[in-house]
């Protein structure tokens, strides 16, 4: 057998994967167990923010590995502590909770808001319809798409849902018992919808006015992938809590739970912990994504690619009928179709191009944040032979 034979056999099928195994990859590209190269315009979904074999990550990740990999929060690290430096002083933030991923900075963030609605009695959290925002129990409730609470039972009590980018609607959905407002910045899986300058705007002040804490989803459109470090800098308005992982840490697990100290304050010892969350190896990890996006030159990269990508698909959506909309922000966008999108995937990955999609319709652009206007050009030349053979 194969690898995705094997794989097939064995792993437990919480996938639809591609018959496809990889082995190695470099900058922009990845190659299979064939030789086979493709050009990567997933990068993990918004992972790989700095490519693949990134050689200063490679090497703080081999150096740390030989003096630490991990050990218990009981204790701090030089790695842990120098990185949730540059997180706070790089924004709007005051402390840093350390865990392994989207889903559990979101669960991190539930729980924050809730115990800091427990002086006034509220637990009422509001979040989107089209949202995602994990698997774990209360991630998948906050999501705002009821297919993915099918199957099983009932979800986390007191979460609400209102229309994303519809000021009356989420007006019309807060009580009294209110205690947050969840969303994200950039919508990722719901289709990569924006939200809007007014609304976002709007949002911040009715949370401010009642004393609701308003927490962002930068899971996917956060670490730099707007062309700012964090998504909200790029709306310039700032949240109470924030969630950010995927990129965080070149592909090393990572997630991260960011608030406001008056509201940090809520955790006392024992309310929340993560085993791994902001252990040496991927701390180390994430220190060397900061610095290079901060000094590197990365996110004046990410906006000006940004820019470019948007021009490109604009003529895509203008050349082709069936293409209804193109949108998205940096180095976070899609083509919507009037169509399922899977076959098409499906075949860009056979002609050398990883694409994924973001819903049914949607096909979602989320290369590396080191991407150049010839890896662009070249994605564009193979989604275009591909739907030229489209009627």
């Amino acid at each position: 057998m194969n690898t995705f034979e094997k794989g097939e056999k064995y792993v437990m099928h919480t996938y639809n994967r591609f018959p496809l195994a990889f082995t190695h990859g470099e900058g922009m590209y990845v190659y299979d167990e064939d030789g086979k190269e493709y050009l990567d315009f997933v990068a993990g979904i918004a992972v790989n923010s700095l490519g693949h074999n990134y050689k200063p990550l490679v090497d703080a990740i081999t150096e740390q590995a030989s003096k630490m990999i991990h050990i218990s929060n009981l204790y701090y690290t030089k790695p842990q502590t120098e990185l949730a430096e540059k997180l706070v002083e790089a924004g709007s933030l005051d402390k840093v909770f350390y865990c392994n991923s989207g889903a559990e900075s979101i669960e991190a963030a539930l729980k924050l808001a809730r115990k800091y609605g427990s002086k006034t009695g509220r637990q009422e959290i509001i979040t989107m319809e089209h949202s995602f925002h994990g698997r774990t129990f209360g991630a998948v409730t906050a999501t705002g798409q009821p297919h993915y609470h099918e199957g099983f039972g009932d979800m986390l009590p007191h979460i609400k849902y209102a229309v994303y980018n519809d000021i009356e609607s989420l007006k019309n959905t807060i009580t009294d018992r209110t205690i947050a407002i969840l969303f994200e910045p950039v919508q990722g899986e719901g289709g990569i919808h924006p939200a809007e300058q007014a609304y976002i705007e709007e949002v911040r002040k009715i949370c401010t006015k009642k004393d609701i804490l308003l927490i962002f989803d930068e899971v996917q459109c956060g670490v730099g992938r707007l062309g700012t470090l964090f998504a909200y800098q790029y709306f310039d308005v700032v949240p109470d809590i924030m969630c950010t992982a995927k990129g965080i840490a070149g592909g090393i697990p990572c997630g991260v739970m960011m608030a406001k100290a008056r509201v940090a304050e809520s955790f006392k010892p024992g309310d929340h912990a993560s085993t791994f969350g902001g252990n040496p190896l991927a701390t180390a990890a994430g220190n060397v994504v900061v610095d290079t996006l901060l000094n590197g030159g990365v996110l004046d990269n990410v906006k000006k690619m940004g820019e470019y990508l948007t021009e490109c698909l604009e003529k895509v959506k203008e050349k082709y009928s069936f293409v209804t909309d193109a949108r998205g922000v940096g180095l976070m966008q899609g083509i919507e179709l009037d169509r399922p999108v899977g076959d098409i995937v499906g075949k860009c990955i056979k002609s050398g191009l990883l694409l994924v999609n973001a819903g049914k319709n949607v096909i979602r652009f989320v290369p590396s944040l080191i991407v150049s206007k010839k890896d662009i050009d070249k994605a564009m030349e193979i989604l275009d032979k591909v739907l030229s053979e489209e009627k």
